[in-house]
């Protein structure tokens, strides 16, 4: 297990997006990364563990948090006892492994050697997250509420939707600054061109609804990630437009597919999708360690 230095993520995020399949898991996107750069490149790198051979990587895994890692697996190995038990030694290792000691959790969607392995090793199932996907074959539905492309001039507008979306309290003039620098770091660091940010409007001109969409090239799934909608507007369909929105902007980026994992109890998120055309694939869960 190695970590990258900044000079690498372009090149991961160009494998990541190799190892996104129509067929395969809802696992660590480019745009995961692209996402969690919002916190900068070298933080970014940081958070970031490799497994190779070869020189090539066979797994990459995301700290999103300090105990909770992303993984995705190069699709040819997802099967492989070696890898499987090489990444379990590095979760396992509490002194220079991936975790410090005490509860943590692995999202290892597709990995089915490495999920047996920890489940023999103590490891439990944790909460169900539902994969789920939009077919972009077709076209998608259009929108009938306005929703702009935006970019570094109308950050504020953006993350002050994503704040009451996922927050819920007063959004202050400092706490809105910081969130619009963090933004503006995602949108002119290492994965941007790959990204669109979206803002719907109702009728008197009010952002209400907010998404960021990530392709990973031409004919692969591309991720949707976030998507909010402002609490004082729910419940008016808002959210169903801005993921059409989103998921017409990657079809017309070339993607094949546009992807979302959501929690199982999210019942609200889930109806979302499922109104704006996404098809749930069966739950796939979380394997978790206890405080041991």
């Amino acid at each position: 297990m190695n970590m990258p230095d900044v000079s690498q993520l372009t090149k991961l995020g160009e494998t990541l997006a190799r190892w996104q399949m129509d067929d395969g898991p809802v696992h660590l996107h480019p745009g995961d990364l692209g996402w969690y750069s919002r916190l900068g490149a070298v933080e970014t790198a940081s958070a970031i563990r490799i497994w190779a051979e070869g020189g090539a990587p066979a797994a990459i895994g995301l700290l999103d948090g300090p105990q909770l890692l992303r993984l995705a697996i190069d699709p040819t190995r997802r099967d492989d006892v070696c890898l499987a038990r090489r990444i379990a030694d590095s979760i396992n290792d509490t002194i220079g492994g991936v975790f410090s000691p005490g509860q943590a959790t692995m999202e290892a969607r597709g990995a089915g050697a490495l999920t047996r392995i920890l489940g023999q090793q103590g490891w439990q199932e944790d909460e169900p997250w539902v994969p789920l996907r939009l077919d972009l074959s077709a076209p998608v539905q259009p929108t009938r509420t306005l929703i702009e492309t935006i970019d570094e001039d109308r950050a504020g507008e953006w993350v002050g939707v994503h704040w009451s979306a996922f927050r819920g309290t007063p959004l202050d003039d400092g706490v809105r600054q910081t969130l619009a620098n963090r933004w503006l770091t995602m949108t002119s660091g290492p994965f941007a061109g790959t990204s669109r940010s979206l803002v719907a409007f109702d009728e008197n001109g009010r952002a209400v609804a907010v998404t960021t969409v990530w392709s990973a090239g031409p004919g692969r799934p591309g991720l949707i990630e976030p998507m909010g909608v402002h609490r004082d507007h729910r419940g008016r369909g808002y959210g169903v437009e801005i993921t059409r929105a989103g998921a017409a902007m990657l079809r017309e980026m070339g993607s094949s597919s546009a992807v979302v994992a959501a929690e199982g109890s999210n019942k609200g998120a889930l109806a979302t999708y499922v109104a704006a055309g996404f098809v749930p694939a069966t739950p796939v869960v979380d394997m978790s360690r206890g405080d041991h």
